[in-house]
């Protein structure tokens, strides 16, 4: 399964998702949604936001569980 790394990312580089919400202007259940990975599906847009934000590369910000 593909999921995202945002909480991950979030803890290394010090930030909040109080931050990260703001940063990405949505509203706080769809984001609390995509980082625990409960979302079918993410915008190019965010995809390409949180990049910008996190200063990552897409490869960084997802990652293959092999357990699911």
């Amino acid at each position: 399964m593909l999921k995202l790394r945002v909480s991950e990312i979030l803890k290394e580089q010090g930030k909040t998702k109080y931050w990260l919400n703001k940063s990405l202007g949505m509203s706080y259940d769809n984001l609390c949604r995509m980082i625990n990975n409960k979302t079918k599906s993410i915008s190019y847009a965010n995809i390409e936001a949180m990049c910008v934000l996190f200063n990552v590369t897409p490869n960084e910000l997802f990652e293959w569980d092999f357990e699911k």
